[in-house]
């Protein structure tokens, strides 16, 4: 199994180029490793390095194995050389596992980008509400859920909710003060987020954090790919479709406010830390921008694609 080294853009042996990494349970038992979505097994990144060196010194979480960044890369690779079919025995069938968000519990909350695309803004609140400086909300660890994990519905709670697909970007390395210039060398990888929220929460405490933080609003998924396995960032198309319904349709061009302006903003006064994930915002078609507004019901299955990183599906209970 050839996944790939850093920088190289060629298909391995199966014609698969992209290294996904993903957490889930097996058996009651947590752990994070490999996806490899054309024989659609996983293996075990723990147990691939014992395999191939007899040894285990992999941190217990993705989140901690994130700060080993490209090392942790090139060692997976090294891994499945010295494993060799041995490495298979390390392998379970996709179907058998749990699916987990790529970082099950963040160590902090999931930093997110206000109306950062232009038609967005208007939708919600006119040309008057483009942000000329960059709105930040955050989300609760504990919104966190994985891909087919069940978003419930809050019916006692709310009766506005809502959908937002999102790109996500997992910061690799610590660094304060960044520079646009050398932002992007921070990111470890991506995923695709969808920032459920209670618009009316939203509206009635006067700010975003409750309405975007009730338990299970933050669907994460369905894997996270290395940063090398994206060609750029700022041309991806992203669709969320609900119901088989496209509801929303773009391409990451369209950000008001890039990814490098995002983490050279974010982190002027305040350390970014490896495993912290920031939101950077949902195109226009959300049911609140509607008329009359189409807001989420139980039953409701949300898609969101985003284009070489994958779909994210979740279903309101």
């Amino acid at each position: 199994m050839d996944f790939g080294r850093k920088g190289e853009k060629k298909a391995n042996k199966k014609g698969e180029r992209g290294m996904k990494l993903v957490s889930y349970r097996l058996n009651g038992q947590e752990t994070y490793g490999v996806y490899q979505e054309q024989e659609q097994k996983v293996w075990s990144l723990p147990a691939l390095e014992k395999q191939a060196t007899g040894q285990q010194t992999l941190p217990g979480t993705m989140a901690e194995a994130i700060a080993l960044g490209g090392k942790l890369v090139a060692r997976i690779n090294e891994w499945f050389e010295q494993a060799g079919e041995k490495g298979e025995q390390t392998a379970v069938s996709a179907e058998s596992v749990e699916w987990l968000a790529p970082i099950p519990r963040p160590l902090k909350n999931i930093m997110c980008v206000g109306k950062n695309y232009r038609d967005h803004a208007i939708e919600m609140a006119g040309e008057a509400s483009i942000p000329t400086d960059m709105i930040v909300f955050t989300k609760s660890p504990t919104s966190v859920i994985g891909n087919e994990a069940p978003i419930p519905a809050h019916s006692g709670i709310t009766e506005a909710l809502d959908y937002e697909g999102e790109l996500g970007v997992i910061i690799g390395k610590r660094g304060k003060g960044i520079s646009r210039e050398e932002a992007l060398d921070y990111i470890f990888g991506y995923t695709i987020i969808n920032d459920v929220t209670a618009r009316d929460l939203q509206k009635r405490h006067k700010q975003f954090f409750i309405g975007k933080s009730l338990d299970g609003t933050c669907p994460m998924g369905p894997w996270l790919v290395t940063k090398d396995e994206v060609d750029n960032p700022h041309a991806l198309d992203i669709e969320t479709k609900v119901n088989g319904e496209t509801r929303q349709q773009s391409n990451t061009e369209h950000f008001i406010f890039p990814i490098d302006e995002i983490i050279s903003t974010l982190s002027a006064g305040m350390t970014l830390e490896p495993g912290d994930i920031i939101a950077t915002g949902t195109p226009a078609g959300v049911g609140q921008g509607m008329k009359p507004p189409r807001h989420l019901k139980s039953g409701d299955v949300v898609e969101i694609n985003i284009e070489q990183i994958g779909t994210l599906t979740n279903k309101v209970q």
